[in-house]
């Protein structure tokens, strides 16, 4: 394989991390302090504020890895540490930051590993790209340790759950930080010290090698998953890895040929055979009926999903809203029926293995796809289709800003895929996705197709793409 870019995870891999009740207790203080300097009061021994504060803790990192959510920090301190002892949230507008920094920083005894430097130093040396993935309730605490470890410029992305809003193992951070790396997720080296969270995670979304680093902590979570590509005890090993990947890369690309297919998501890969049917069936229970105008209004809140305006939950909302529903209950309900429409997709024959062997003929594969989803929501139903990790690319208009046929969308997934136009074909189905495409460059495939559709190829099966002659 060919390396462009090495991503570290933070706590057990840039750096080693322990701690102790001991420690922790005596640490308190300080946030007594800083929730006593907001007129937050407590009538507790230090000993027994830790332990309210270690519960909530506790309980949410339980509840975050069932949904690999990260919430802010606020809601993190009101709705888990504190949910006992309600408070006004606007004591905790800038407070929560503070205090999530605080135990991040001083609940924990870190250090560097002494070797680090050096590696940086040779990585940056080789030409390689370095990053940065972290699961991670404060947005302070890594900036802080690598800026005080003297090694804060070497990396560049430096990927936060406490700012993406995922944390590992979703595959989808890690798509986040190769796209702003732009480099190719099979081109992509991850190093971690957690079978699930790293290891798992960076190869369902296609990492190109992913290396585990043994960390000594009991940190009490399931680590059956994944096996490594390799496993290591100092990270000077790392650079002997990439040396021998870097003696073995491929040859370079030649201009014209077919190297990556970007395609489509919606009516491409996957279809919804009862598209709506559940919101419909909610609509019908409530007594409400759909009316002409509330499809022009959801097309016009649609144009603002689509373009990142507003995001998933504020478009659901909307949506539900549209009806005259108020009740936060109903509300609620409503959001997860649409939720569940969306999830409710069928594949079109021949997909999983279509895909599954243009990877292995070595074809870089991406998805440009307009959608007012998540690419988290997306990557989970192409791996229950078994093709997750086959996605060198993945382009939301929603993360974007824009929808297709704007050329910016395209050239984003060539970007990141390294290839001129003429290196890439486009499958799609509407005609004006498919002229947006012609309009960049990329020769088109038109599968499923409107009946006005121009494209360079017409496949009628998906499986047909292995016998198109430029494929060939």
């Amino acid at each position: 394989m060919t390396v462009q870019a090495v991503f570290f995870d933070m706590g057990g891999t840039i750096e080693t991390y322990g701690w102790t009740p001991e420690l922790r207790i005596k640490a308190t203080p300080g946030i007594r302090k800083l929730l006593s300097d907001a007129g937050i009061h407590f009538d507790l021994t230090d000993k027994q504020l830790y332990e309210i504060i270690s519960a909530g803790l506790d309980a949410y990192h339980q509840k975050s890895l069932q949904t690999m959510e990260e919430l802010p920090s606020q809601r993190v301190w009101m709705e888990y540490i504190l949910a006992d002892y309600p408070f006004d949230p606007e004591k905790f507008a800038g407070l929560a930051e503070e205090l999530m920094l605080y135990i991040e920083t001083r609940y924990y005894e870190r250090a560097i590993r002494p070797e680090i430097p050096a590696v940086l130093e040779a990585l940056q040396k080789m030409g390689l790209k370095i990053g940065l993935i972290s699961n991670v309730n404060s947005r302070g605490q890594v900036p802080t340790n690598l800026k005080a470890y003297g090694i804060i410029h070497y990396f560049n992305p430096i990927v936060l759950s406490s700012e993406y809003g995922r944390r590992k193992p979703d595959p989808a951070i890690f798509h986040y930080a190769a796209r702003l790396a732009n480099v190719p997720t099979s081109e992509c080296v991850y190093i971690g010290d957690r079978i699930v969270r790293d290891i798992d995670g960076a190869q369902h979304a296609g990492f190109g090698k992913s290396i585990l680093i043994r960390h000594d902590f009991e940190h009490g979570e399931n680590e059956e998953g994944a096996t490594p590509d390799a496993v290591i005890e100092d990270m000077t090993e790392l650079l002997d890895i990439l040396r021998a990947d870097r003696d073995r890369e491929s040859v370079p690309t030649e201009s014209g040929n077919i190297h990556a297919l970007i395609f489509d998501a919606g009516d491409i890969l996957y279809f919804r055979p009862e598209r709506g049917a559940k919101f419909a069936a909610f609509l019908e229970e409530l007594g409400l009926e759909i009316s002409p105008n509330h499809t022009r209004q959801k097309k016009a809140i649609e144009y603002k999903a689509y373009r990142g305006e507003i995001n998933h939950d504020e478009y659901r909302e909307a949506i539900v809203r549209l009806y005259g529903i108020t009740q936060p209950e109903q509300v609620a309900r409503g959001k997860q029926t649409l939720i569940d429409d969306d999830g409710n997709v069928a594949f079109f024959e021949g997909v999983p293995e279509t895909l599954r062997a243009l990877k292995e003929q070595g074809y870089l594969l991406a998805v440009v796809t307009d959608t007012a989803n998540s690419i988290s929501a997306k990557l989970d139903w192409f791996e229950r289709g078994g093709f997750g990790h086959v996605w060198d690319s993945i382009v939301s208009s929603m993360e974007l800003g824009t929808r297709k046929p704007d050329p910016k969308i395209y050239q984003a997934a060539l970007q990141q895929l390294g290839l001129s136009p003429d290196q890439a074909a486009f499958v799609g189905h509407k005609a004006s996705e498919l002229a947006g495409a012609h309009e960049v460059g990329m020769r088109t495939i038109a599968f499923n197709y409107d009946k006005d559709a121009s494209a360079d190829f017409y496949i009628e099966n998906f499986a047909d793409l292995l016998k198109i002659p430029v494929l060939n």
